[in-house]
């Protein structure tokens, strides 16, 4: 298995708050890899590093053997590493299809970005039935799908998932993961962080629990699912 992206020594902070305690970890292609944790542990901003939304004060980050830790967010986009945001970050008032078509915004292959599009309306339906629509009017359920299709209408190799499930109803979240999981079956690798974690370890190969910025645990998803520290803390066992 390749090592798809690979992080050293992290450090991030805001300010006097060191966020992100030098952690290292790797991600393999082709597989969903969860990084789970309680509020303020760190996630979003490991996330927001990697994608260059903030910063790295210390460490190093490199996407198939490339040292990105440097690069500006859209030069980090253009090599295939694409952040779906926590709260959707949808542009209200514009349409379903304006949004995707924003996705799409370092490419030029107008072909691809033709049989992207339709990708993304073969996985959500919905999308298409409401192209024309304003995003505002969207449910929930909605926006998040057009977050995540706006994600992969950048044609990304990585894809960073901030919080898909958050503010969603069971159902809702059921359909989003059972997504991810088809989405991942078609190459794409996957970084998820999630508050959600029973759901979030059960399609993940391999998973990352973080604590105060740190990662205190380390394993396959099934096997974490079982290890009684996470059962006590994050599952209500």
């Amino acid at each position: 298995m390749s090592v798809l992206l690979r992080v050293r020594d992290l450090e991030v902070g805001y300010g006097h708050i060191e966020a992100v305690k030098g952690i290292t970890f790797h991600l393999n292609a082709g597989e969903i890899t969860a990084l789970v944790g309680a509020n303020g542990a760190g996630k979003s901003t490991t996330l927001q590093a990697l994608s260059g939304l903030h910063p790295a004060r210390g460490g190093s980050v490199s996407f198939e053997g490339e040292d990105i830790t440097r690069l500006r967010p859209h030069e980090i986009v253009r090599r295939g590493v694409v952040q779906v945001a926590e709260g959707r970050a949808i542009l209200t008032t514009l349409t379903v299809q304006e949004n995707l078509a924003l996705g799409a915004y370092t490419r030029r292959d107008r072909a691809g970005i033709a049989d992207s599009l339709e990708q993304v309306f073969a996985l959500f339906p919905r999308l298409k039935d409401r192209a024309g629509q304003f995003a505002g009017n969207l449910s929930g359920g909605e926006q998040q799908m057009l977050a995540i299709g706006r994600g992969l209408m950048a044609k990304p190799r990585l894809l960073l998932l901030d919080e898909p499930s958050m503010g969603l109803a069971p159902i809702l979240v059921q359909e989003i993961f059972r997504t991810l999981v088809e989405i991942n079956r078609s190459g794409l690798t996957i970084l998820l962080v999630e508050q959600n974690v029973r759901q979030a370890l059960k399609i993940a190969a391999h998973g990352y629990v973080l604590e105060t910025g740190k990662i205190v645990l380390a394993d396959s998803g099934a096997n974490l699912l079982g290890d009684s520290k996470v059962v006590e803390h994050y599952l209500g066992g």
